[in-house]
């Protein structure tokens, strides 16, 4: 999963010959799923203003924006104007604004819940691997965010997910466009 401008979503699966096949979709535009009240009244904003609440609508750049934009309005205080999701980043980081801080640990709590779908659907014992442009730039912060937490949380599926191990990819040259790339000079 890449969360950066948009919600990148795929999956690397076994061929049976010892190869592996990408799987190609549109995984990003999953519907959203609220846990929490506060969650509740973001997928209603989201779907107000876009008609579907959709995992991207929220974990992206643009979504971390409407995050803080929809959490502000529920608190009855006007969005600072123009933010863009780097801002919102750098004041939930450095601890100055609090609803910056909760909108990052949504995006990340929601960040988890989709990845534990995924994670889910595909049977990826093998690992989830975390890139796009959002991430790799929180450092440890990532780390106490509700991401795990909510990736496990699968109900009795809870311990199955605690075994897959999940990495945050940092790279100079973007894994996806390698293997795009890769896939091109295969065809």
């Amino acid at each position: 999963l890449g969360p950066g401008t948009g919600l990148g979503v795929s999956g690397l699966v076994p061929d049976g010959r010892g190869g592996w096949v990408p799987l190609q979709g549109e995984g990003g535009h999953v519907s959203l799923a609220p846990v929490t009240p506060r969650e509740q009244l973001v997928v209603e904003f989201l779907t107000q203003r876009y008609g579907h609440a959709s995992a991207e609508r929220a974990v992206s750049g643009m979504g971390l924006v409407d995050i803080h934009t929809a959490l502000c309005l529920a608190d009855g205080v006007l969005p600072p104007e123009g933010w863009s999701a780097a801002q919102v980043s750098a004041a939930a980081l450095s601890g100055q604004d609090l609803r910056c801080v909760e909108a990052l640990s949504m995006l990340c709590a929601w960040l988890g819940s989709v990845a534990g779908n995924l994670a889910l659907t595909l049977g990826a014992k093998g690992g989830v691997y975390i890139g796009g442009g959002i991430v790799p730039r929180l450092g440890e912060w990532f780390d106490h965010s509700p991401f795990r937490a909510r990736f496990e949380a699968k109900g009795r599926f809870q311990s199955y997910l605690a075994e897959i191990p999940v990495w945050v990819i940092h790279a100079s040259q973007s894994p996806a466009l390698a293997g795009a790339a890769k896939a091109l000079d295969q065809n």
